[in-house]
């Protein structure tokens, strides 16, 4: 067979016609998707909350602010962690750009304008359009609000260990060590010499001493594999009946959770009375919201029990094993009582059940948001920024609730999972067909000694 020459380089063309230009169907995800938001009138929300963004004057050209918000949320659904990714990902994908109302001839925003759009969007503006992801779930009477469970978890912060410095003195770990190791008599420390002075050390990763220069918001944590990373501490309250993400914060990871409990009760109590303000969607929450919540161990205290206690909420705290515990003084009498009272509710049939649902709904929040969406390690710094991509990281988990009632599909990549899933099951079914003819052929030695042949199971019959 000859072989084929190149081809002659040819000019492009300098006009086309946007008739030729190639056509694709849209996602069917993002089709549902995008019919649920205009439905519930996604874009003039997003309009009417960020005018007082627009400046008067003509500017540099702006990304829409619906067009900045659908972006996030495709993050969220195609597990992408950046935002310089989910620009990549637009500009790439028809389909998206068909969601996000672009043509093929028209640039999609630049990572660096949808940086600079977050930046100028306050984090009040974010948590608006979380709330209103919140109305569409009470509207599509998804949303409860009656019990929720309550945890938490580190995310890996965009800051190394290595780059820390002392708060007092703004010195490096390398340099305090030096200093250290010159005082103790060692004129030339090696780096063996201070890997030995560092390791005697005690409370040397504390966080009252050390900070990291670009991202002060950051603590020195340990992960769940272990390891010891600066990290942040992003809490969860969800509501026990959908699995609907009601509130998310983000603190200090070297705080403990009994610390961590008020602001989100707090936020939680905020996002639930925004729905309720709503005329739209206050009938369909329950008269008894934020009446029960349901927590882990690691949040039982007095302090813990007697807040749920004082506003009105029924706890359900796991209790670890103290011994026997002293109630002596005066002021220990009311919060006695509220130990006792939890330690009864949860030894209950009912106590039981929430606490065996809490480590479904709460964990598989953890999962779509943190795991399957990518925002375990952080791209971004300080609390605010990324607590603004965490609040439309879970709108687009709320929303994929809505969108898993209707069709049964969450995130577009379920399809394509559906479709391996097929596959994965024909494929099971002709090997168990040929492990069932092969144990009948050691069965049947008439079979066996002439299996291959046209008439062999005529002759065995």
């Amino acid at each position: 067979m000859a072989m084929g020459r190149k081809k002659k380089e040819r000019q492009t063309t300098l006009w086309v016609e946007t008739s030729a230009l190639p056509c694709a169907p849209g996602h069917p995800f993002y089709e549902k998707l995008g019919a649920v938001l205009d439905r519930h009138g996604f874009t003039e929300f997003v309009e009417r909350e960020c005018a007082p963004y627009y400046a008067e004057t003509l500017g540099r050209p702006s990304v829409p602010p619906v067009v900045y918000f659908k972006m996030l949320f495709i993050g969220f659904f195609e597990g992408i962690d950046s935002e310089r990714g989910i620009a990549w990902r637009v500009a790439d994908s028809m389909a998206l750009r068909q969601f996000l109302g672009y043509e093929l001839t028209e640039a999609t925003p630049d990572h660096s304008s949808v940086s600079r759009t977050r930046r100028l969007m306050s984090v009040e503006t974010h948590r608006k359009v979380f709330q209103w992801v919140l109305g569409v779930l009470a509207e599509e009477q998804v949303l409860k609000g009656k019990t929720l469970g309550i945890d938490a978890t580190t995310l890996e912060a965009n800051a190394a260990l290595r780059s820390i410095v002392r708060r007092d003195t703004g010195e490096s770990y390398e340099e305090f060590l030096t200093r250290l190791a010159k005082a103790s008599g060692i004129e030339t420390p090696t780096r063996a010499d201070l890997a030995k002075l560092d390791k005697k050390r005690n409370g040397k990763g504390s966080n009252k001493d050390w900070e990291h220069p670009f991202d002060p918001d950051a603590r020195i944590a340990k992960m769940k594999d272990g390891r010891t990373h600066l990290a942040h501490k992003a809490e969860h309250a969800v509501d026990m009946d959908s699995g609907a993400l009601v509130a998310v914060t983000l603190q200090g990871a070297d705080k403990g959770d009994p610390q961590t409990l008020p602001e989100t009760l707090r936020e939680t109590a905020g996002n639930l009375a925004a729905v309720e303000n709503d005329e739209e969607t206050a009938e369909a929450l329950d008269e008894d919201t934020m009446c029960q919540a349901v927590l882990d161990k690691g949040y039982h205290s007095n302090d813990t029990l007697v807040l749920m206690d004082a506003i009105g909420v029924r706890a359900y705290v796991s209790e670890p094993d103290r011994g026997r515990r002293s109630w002596q003084g005066e002021d220990k009498e009311y919060a006695r009582h509220c130990v006792y009272a939890n330690r009864r509710r949860i030894r209950g049939e009912h106590g039981k059940a929430l606490m065996r649902q809490r480590g479904e709904k709460v964990e598989r929040t953890f999962a779509h948001m943190y795991e399957t969406g990518a925002m375990r390690r952080t791209h971004l710094r300080h609390h605010d920024n990324i607590l603004k991509r965490l609040l439309i990281h879970a709108g687009g988990y709320n929303l994929s609730l809505v969108l898993r009632g209707q069709t049964g599909i969450g995130k577009p990549r379920v399809l394509q999972d559906a479709r391996k899933g097929l596959q994965t099951t024909f494929a099971g079914i002709l090997g168990a067909c040929k492990n069932a003819l092969n144990r009948l052929v050691e069965f049947y030695p008439a079979i066996r000694a002439d299996w291959r042949s046209p008439n062999s199971l005529a002759q065995a019959a």
